[in-house]
């Protein structure tokens, strides 16, 4: 069974007072000016996913303003395991509540039942740029395949914090470190293989694809020395890193500093290295082998979110972007200033235009070109 949205209603959510949108299982192409709202669309869709979504924003900056009322996002999802009605809302800046067939649930539980990926214009310098960045790129790639990522990684930091908290205020009894210490180990240790079976379902899903895109070969490295990869190696590093922690005033070992490295196969060349366009075309392929990997992990491709990737591609690399998610069968939501970016789909794809107005944006169905 496909994974598809197939009814999207959002209710002061940024610059939308009321959109509701009614797409089927096709890719969905939204194209509009700069500004007006297309962007915002897509970012609540991508709330269906475990996390804060695609720019990581609290429930307060995704409010409408000026009334800043507080907002809500509600959609019909087909889901493997049948169609849920799964609901998102928060109240004048509270925190996000989560609703599924109408009950409480667990962000958990969204990553039980649905499947996002996105890739966003701001990740083009994912290459080039800090740890930090490659490291939430490869997060949500593993919290794909293992909805638990997200839980663990947060208890993980969660000790962290306390931990560089006796750090800074130069605590030095073993004894306040060891509970601490303990529960980073054996957290640690899960997100490291989490991620390193992530890495490994990535690089089935390119060696087993023909693809115009670029293969890249994927390792995960640790910023400083070597990464201990058990919960015992893991505590004891803690342990011993003690007393250069202290110096620091934080923890300077653990997952909490790996690093993503990535080379481009075909040439050999780091992907820090290479030009604009194959740095681009490298994340295309890793999104496109994210979403083939989860095929056979979860039985339907993911939804896709695709954020003014036309703009970046020439026309034979845009028709094999989208020869590719059509095969994958995906519903990738993709957004672009006009509908000739999109030649190539043709009737493969559903369009909306939304435009902008003085009391609201308007999103209206078009047909396929």
């Amino acid at each position: 069974m496909p994974l598809y949205l197939n009814r999207l209603t959002l209710s002061h959510f940024r610059s939308h007072l009321h959109v509701s949108l009614e797409p089927d299982a096709r890719p969905v192409v939204l194209y509009g000016l700069n500004g007006a709202g297309k962007t915002n669309l897509i970012e609540a869709v991508s709330l269906f996913s475990p996390g804060r979504g695609m720019r990581r924003a609290s429930a307060q900056d995704m409010t409408r303003r000026p009334e800043a009322l507080g907002w809500k996002v509600n959609g019909l999802v087909e889901t493997p395991e049948g169609l849920q009605d799964i609901a998102f809302q928060s109240e004048q800046g509270a925190p996000r509540q989560v609703r599924i067939n109408d009950k409480p649930a667990a962000q958990t539980r969204l990553g039980e039942l649905v499947r996002v990926l996105w890739l966003l214009p701001s990740m083009d310098r994912l290459w080039i740029e800090g740890a930090e960045g490659r490291r939430r790129f490869l997060d949500r790639m593993t919290l794909s395949f293992f909805p638990n990522h997200g839980d663990v990684s947060l208890t993980y930091e969660k000790a962290m914090r306390e931990r560089n908290r006796l750090l800074k205020d130069q605590v030095r009894d073993p004894m306040w470190y060891k509970a601490l210490e303990a529960q980073m180990a054996q957290t640690g240790a899960v997100i490291h293989a989490n991620r390193q079976r992530a890495l490994d379902r990535i690089a089935e899903a390119q060696d087993q694809a023909s693809t115009q895109f670029p293969a890249a070969q994927l390792d995960l490295v640790q910023t400083e020395g070597t990464m201990p990869e058990t919960a015992d190696d893991l505590r004891v590093a803690f342990e011993e890193s003690r007393f250069r922690d202290l110096a620091a005033g934080r923890t300077l070992v653990g997952p909490h500093r790996a690093d993503l490295y990535g080379v481009f196969a075909a040439k050999g060349v780091p992907a820090a290295d290479s030009s604009t366009g194959e740095q681009k075309a490298l994340l295309i392929s890793l999104v496109l082998a994210n979403a083939r990997a989860l095929v056979k992990d979860f039985g339907a491709p993911p939804i896709v979110l695709l954020d003014e990737v036309a703009a970046h591609l020439d026309a034979s690399r845009r028709s094999a972007l989208y020869d590719e998610i059509s095969a994958l069968g995906a519903q990738a939501w993709m957004t672009g200033t006009g509908p000739e970016l999109f030649t190539e789909l043709g009737s493969r794809a559903q369009y909306f235009e939304v435009t902008e107005t003085s009391t609201g944006t308007i999103v209206s169905a078009r047909d396929g070109l």
